[in-house]
């Protein structure tokens, strides 16, 4: 626990009232889970369309739980571990006894993986049967674009509802039984959502752009045939990857932003104003349940929109208008008019009131949020829809070939990071000016602006959803052949306000990732106060300046190595991705020369090898990336000092701010470029054009949909491993208890096995050039190597 969460008062106890108050969005959150409940029994009451339909969509549904429940065993070992370092790291003199809060800490770190890890599990189940029952809306005459519409959008809003509340019931739990101690214990539920997030958003992204990626390459540059032709043996692996990667992982990764951001805001809002301090984000995230079950049901596509995102964009901001109102009225209803009248009080460090009205500083901030999340979406939309310049001007670029067309994507990423960076920052300063002259205060806004962009999240993680139930939809009808022109249609421009809703929520999720980070930074610099007072430090102020000094040549290096361990995780994913889709295409292609049959539709592709190479690479491509993760921060922290890991810090947000707008908005950008073409454009479908997009299509997939959306987790991963291990990086560093060898040790050990881990990652064989024996030319290993087959 930090040193202000205990100037702030180690015996806070929850009054009467603010105890109800707790008790109500724990009842709210529970709410959520029976819409989330009805909404899914609506979703299957719904059509299930043709035979065809119905069998491609099984398929899908078990690849994909084959997939997930072999990711979960994987991931098992990981959370063993970290329970048993969370339950050795030290923690702080607490209102209770040490060991119950070391007991709550691991245990809620359980809790926070557990709710993670159903939330995936939960969206792709429900995910791979809406995907069906899209497509079957879809060949309606009447209504269907309508109908179709709807079911893909209340699908999201389930998964929307599971987030809000499960982190909201989570999170007011945690208050409840610990009440001061909350803080400490938040730690593990937060630590424990963002590492499960983080793992599923990597595997999953292997998965399924390694299975996209090869199918693209092979079926529709080399063979010719449409993207979800059931000739290609890639086209079901495609399929479990939109659900495994961007259902699952997605949905993972914006319930642990969800839960980080407002662990944060209750870390800062317990030093900043005490007892309502811990009681008022979880008012705000309250009314972020109600704004999500507004927000989902107002979405209904009207006769005279022009397409899906119309209605998608009014819901949204009428969704972010009411819920600036109530918060508004909810922080001028709880809040006194000065700070001097909180039950704890804000004083300044040298113990007189800070004169200032909590309202104003509450308002401002969740409005500041909500203004953020609009203008990140409006910007987001600028650069990835297909009716904008810059996704024109890449199809422009497809007539003079593939070449062209990379660099336009690039140059239009790289354009969109710097207006998203500088949207980002201008949020965090404009909330972080609202504490005036108190640090504690101006940290707690930034947490709240966090918390007040997520009070839209359940219609967020809707959007996001949405984009690959349609294309999943649209697959199964080509895929069955049961669809007509209309229908095809239909689905098309879904899957095309799908790939922008994507990208939408990949900017939002980076800026709350930023907004959380740089809340739990300012946790972490708390943390070396107290702990540098623990350690007999006489001058803790002046300790701590030397610390967050960049100028001294060991932190200016930690803040190099944050910086390029972005680089390095962005390297090593993408790089998975391409070794996996290299031994897709060598096995498509092996399918399409030795089984003539194929082409003339008399033999049947066999889809379950491509599952198989997906499922084994994922798994074991995604250890490498999380292990860097975790243990970079230790290697620094131990190696260079708790100065260098405060810059280690600062260096890891910077550069994956820009990193991870760069990656998504390319991608998508490609992506929609390649619609536009496929609608008509430029000589349409089969033209060289056509073949330009597709190869920019392909490497910005692994871009936007594993990178990029990884280094989200990866920042507030590595935030929260910083924040457990400083009591002990500082115990180990400064004053009579320093023990030199141990840490250097600790530093040496982590850094070999990340470079142990590096190095295996990189032997590992190229597909395309080094087949593997038994694997049919493929590279994929010999037959005891592969994981259970799956018949599909």
């Amino acid at each position: 626990m930090s040193g202000t969460l205990a100037a702030a008062g180690g015996g806070l106890s929850l009054t009467g009232a603010n105890l109800s108050y707790v008790i109500i969005a724990a009842v709210i959150a529970l709410v959520a889970l029976g819409f989330a409940a009805a909404l899914t029994r609506a979703v299957l009451a719904t059509g299930k369309g043709t035979t065809n339909m119905q069998e491609i969509s099984g398929a899908v549904q078990e690849g994909a739980s084959a997939y997930l429940l072999r990711q979960f065993r994987t991931l098992g070992i990981f959370v063993v571990i970290a329970v048993l370092l969370l339950f050795l790291l030290p923690v702080h003199d607490t209102d209770n006894s040490e060991l119950l809060v070391k007991i709550g800490r691991s245990g809620f770190f359980v809790v926070g993986a557990v709710f993670s890890a159903f939330i995936g599990g939960a969206g792709m189940a429900l995910a791979t049967r809406a995907n069906l029952r899209v497509a079957a809306a879809a060949r309606e005459a009447r209504g269907g674009r309508e109908a179709a519409m709807q079911i893909a959008f209340r699908t999201g809003g389930v998964v929307g509802f599971l987030t809000v509340g499960l982190g909201l019931f989570g999170a007011a739990l945690v208050v409840v039984l610990y009440k001061g101690d909350a803080p400490t214990v938040l730690e593990g539920f937060g630590f424990g959502a963002a590492l499960l997030a983080m793992f599923m958003r990597v595997g999953g992204g292997i998965f399924t752009k390694a299975a996209d990626v090869g199918a693209d390459l092979v079926g529709k540059v080399e063979q010719g045939i449409p993207e979800d032709d059931p000739r290609n043996a890639a086209t079901i692996a495609d399929n479990v990857g939109d659900n495994v990667g961007d259902c699952a992982g997605m949905a993972a990764d914006l319930f642990e932003s969800y839960a980080v951001t407002l662990v944060a805001a209750l870390i800062l809002g317990r030093a900043a104003f005490g007892e309502e301090g811990l009681v008022f984000p979880l008012i705000v995230s309250g009314i972020g349940v109600l704004i999500a079950i507004v927000g989902v049901f107002i979405t209904r596509l009207r006769a005279s929109d022009r397409s899906g995102l119309t209605a998608i964009n009014r819901a949204f901001y009428l969704s972010a208008l009411l819920s600036a109102v109530l918060v508004a009225i909810a922080a001028w209803l709880y809040l006194p008019a000065n700070f001097g009248e909180l039950v704890n009080g804000l004083r300044a460090a040298d113990g007189t009131p800070i004169d200032g009205n909590p309202r104003v500083v509450a308002i401002g901030a969740v409005l500041i949020g909500i203004v953020l999340a609009a203008a990140i979406q409006a910007l987001t939309g600028y650069f990835t829809e297909t009716n904008r310049r810059p996704v024109q001007d890449i199809g422009k670029t497809s007539l003079t070939g593939p070449a062209t067309v990379i660099l336009s994507g690039i140059s239009i990423g790289l354009e969109s990071a710097v207006y998203s960076a500088l949207l980002i920052g201008a949020g965090v300063f404009g909330a972080f000016l609202l504490g005036g002259s108190s640090i504690t205060l101006s940290l707690f806004a930034v947490a709240l602006a966090g918390t007040g962009l997520l009070t839209t999240v359940g219609v967020i993680v809707a959007m996001d959803t949405f984009g690959p139930i349609s294309d999943n939809a649209q697959g199964i009808a080509e895929m069955s052949g049961d669809i007509d022109e209309h229908g095809a249609r239909t689905l098309t421009e879904l899957d095309a306000v799908g790939n922008t809703t994507k990208a939408i929520t990949k900017g939002i999720a980076i800026a709350t990732a930023v907004l959380a980070a740089t809340a739990l930074f300012g946790s972490y610099t708390d943390t070396l106060r107290t702990a540098y007072a623990d350690a007999g430090v006489g001058d803790v102020t002046n300790e701590i300046l030397n610390a967050l000094n960049v100028a001294n040549p060991r932190n200016l290096v930690g803040l190099i190595i944050g910086a390029a361990v972005v680089f390095l995780f962005s390297g090593l994913a993408i790089n998975a991705v391409s070794r996996s889709a290299g031994a897709v295409v060598m096995e498509v292609r092996r399918q399409f020369r030795e089984m003539p049959g194929i082409m003339d539709r008399t033999q049947r592709p066999e889809y379950g090898k491509v599952v198989d190479i997906c499922t084994r690479d994922a798994q074991r491509e995604l250890m490498t990336p999380g292990l860097l993760a975790i243990l970079a921060p230790i290697a620094v922290g131990f190696g260079l000092g708790p100065g260098a890991l405060a810059s280690y810090l600062a260096g890891a947000i910077g550069a994956g701010t820009l990193m991870a707008v760069f990656l998504a908005n390319s991608g998508g950008a490609w992506d929609n470029a390649k619609k536009l073409i496929e609608d008509g454009a430029h000589g349409g479908k089969g033209s060289d054009a056509h073949a330009a997009t597709v190869i920019g299509d392909t490497v910005g997939d692994p871009f936007k949909d594993t990178a990029g959306p990884a280094i989200n987790p990866l920042i507030k991963v590595m935030n929260l491993v910083s924040l457990l291990i400083a009591p002990a990086v500082v115990a180990w560093s400064v004053g009579s208890d320093q023990n030199t060898p141990l840490r250097i040790g600790v530093a040496v050990v982590a850094t070999l096995i990340i470079v142990v881990a590096v190095l295996f990652s990189k032997r590992k064989p190229v597909a395309m050039s080094e087949p593997g024996p038994g694997s049919g030319g493929t590279g994929s290993g010999s037959p005891d190597q592969r994981p259970e087959t799956v018949n599909v």
